[in-house]
């Protein structure tokens, strides 16, 4: 069975893109096919849709193989996928688990603290600390978030310190395919001038592929800092997630929840609001442990070590960055 798995691992890179060309498939990882609702023994290519569809409402080319290379597939409903962020009391010291935003965000979730250059820092989502991307360094976090009732500067914990952009395709992204468009009618025109009769054709550009929504704020205080997760406790350590390995987390909406990695190598189109999304690879997927407002959870095993940070979702999906991509992206230690 391991070889099994180690194969549709080393086989989903390569079909990745082909499968995600697919309507309505928002995410492909690598799990445990599910019959009748029970996991079984099998491995497979698992590819998450918005809907499940009767095949006869899709063309050919959007119908799901029943195996790939060999490798059975499986595919499962999730709904759409967004980063998840919603609009709980004020906690001083303040432990992971608990509210916390920019100035001007809903509420998302501390996930924990950690060090950088021997300093403490919160550990959090991109679009909790630094608002996808439109933040800028020493902004205000509050806590709790601003929809809690946190408000500035009254509540302020933190400063924003940094944080790794998410790549974002879609409208105001900055990323989609005007300047290609306009490139290829400039030297259009300019091979009209010259008498060639061949044109160019703008075509979209792959997205970009993200790690990690992740993001660190400085506290103002130390006498602030409380280094444990809430209904957790103190982190022992990390370790990469695995399939099949117990988790558990600490969220503002949902609280404690326990679940297990269902799949692992998933690369998924996450949601950032209306007409941008954005792409992340080798990424984490769990059951329904988690809803709007728990973004920047800590996610830990049976042994609480901490193995990823929570970022998106629908009603039945969690999706985790991996927490060996976040600390190498940030510079990050316990």
């Amino acid at each position: 069975m391991n070889n099994t798995i180690e194969h549709a691992r080393s086989l989903l890179p390569q079909r990745v893109n082909e499968l995600l060309g697919r309507a309505n498939v928002v995410a492909t990882g690598v799990g445990y096919k599910m019959v009748g609702g029970q996991r079984t023994e099998t491995a497979s290519i698992i590819c998450s849709v918005e809907k499940k569809l009767p095949a006869s409402s899709l063309s050919a080319k959007d119908l799901i193989p029943r195996e790939v290379d060999g490798i059975p597939t499986d595919v499962i409903e999730t709904g759409p996928i967004r980063a998840l962020q919603a609009p709980t009391g004020r906690f001083r010291p303040a432990p992971g688990g608990v509210s916390i935003g920019h100035k001007d965000i809903t509420a998302g979730t501390l996930g924990c603290w950690v060090h950088r250059n021997g300093q403490w820092m919160i550990l959090s989502n991109n679009h909790v600390l630094a608002n996808s991307n439109d933040a800028a360094i020493g902004d205000a976090i509050l806590q709790p978030g601003p929809y809690d009732g946190g408000r500035d500067p009254d509540d302020q914990l933190a400063v924003l310190e940094d944080f790794v952009p998410i790549e974002l395709i879609g409208a105001g992204s900055g990323s989609d395919c005007k300047i290609a468009g306009a490139v290829a009618s400039l030297l259009n025109s300019m091979a009209a001038m010259l008498g060639s009769s061949s044109r160019l054709q703008a075509i979209r550009v792959q997205a970009a592929e993200n790690l990690v929504d992740a993001a660190i704020a400085r506290p103002l205080r130390e006498e602030d800092v409380k280094p444990e997760i809430l209904h957790i406790g103190a982190i022992q350590g990390t370790v990469p997630g695995v399939l099949g390995m117990a988790i558990k987390k600490s969220g503002r909406t949902t609280g404690y929840t326990e679940d297990e990695i269902q799949q692992v190598d998933v690369t998924v189109n996450v949601q950032y609001g209306t007409g941008r999304f954005a792409r992340f690879k080798d990424q984490l997927m769990a059951g329904a442990m988690s809803q709007g407002g728990d973004s920047g959870s800590a996610v830990l095993d049976e042994q609480n070590r901490l193995t990823g940070l929570l970022f998106a979702g629908s009603e039945q999906s969690t999706i985790i960055n991996r927490i060996e991509n976040v600390f190498n992206a940030l510079d990050l230690t316990l």
